[in-house]
């Protein structure tokens, strides 16, 4: 019997999930979870065999959860499930040691069997997403500049962003500039939207 935790902050879908997994003869969800650290603390309760993290989670996302358990739980593999399947956030999983990534729009008989894959070993990552994470290439983003960016993304005032970051004004104004002109965007704003499309942010 393969023992999975489930993780997603929706409750409908993750209650749908564990349902439908739960028809299956050997997996068996032994646990449930509702954001990124309830899934750490009850994936190191449990020892499931098996993690399915949903990507975009309050207090860890699932990359950050994924890397946590890479360290304390390394038996558990980890499969990431999301609607955002941008190629920066699969690259991103895959580093952090996920071995599955996959969208939220596939059938729960291919979660079942990716789990499994998972569980003996293998890999398993959705084709079309690997496709476009091949298209779209490495972000042209320093990791300074990714940081910088992702904090200007609701608008905040450069003063704010500095204060949050450590850096002088002068620094961030750099950084947002520099982004912008990497990613051929006329101002921050546009930057923001054009690394996010491509998940650098």
């Amino acid at each position: 019997m393969i023992r999975i935790l489930l993780a997603d902050d929706e409750n409908l879908i993750r209650d749908a999930v564990a349902s439908l997994l739960a028809l299956e003869d050997d997996l068996e969800v032994v646990a449930l979870a509702a954001s990124g650290p309830e899934a750490v603390a009850t994936a190191l309760k449990h020892a499931p065999d098996v993690a399915v993290l949903d990507l975009q989670m309050p207090g860890l996302d699932g990359v950050e959860v994924a890397e946590r358990l890479a360290t304390e739980l390394p038996g558990c593999g980890v499969v990431i499930v999301t609607s955002h399947g941008r190629p920066g956030y699969l690259k991103r999983a895959l580093e952090a040691g996920a071995r599955g990534f996959l969208p939220k729009t596939v059938s729960s008989r291919v979660l079942a069997d990716v789990v499994r894959q998972v569980h003996d070993g293998g890999r398993y990552v959705d084709p079309e997403l690997a496709a476009e994470a091949i298209a779209a290439g490495e972000s042209p983003l320093t990791p300074r500049e990714a940081d910088v960016l992702e904090l200007a993304a609701d608008g905040a005032p450069v003063e704010e962003i500095a204060t949050r970051a450590h850096l002088a004004p002068g620094t961030v104004r750099n950084y947002l500039s520099s982004a912008a002109a990497k990613l051929g965007a006329a101002n921050r704003h546009e930057a923001v939207h054009v690394a996010r499309r491509h998940g650098w942010i």
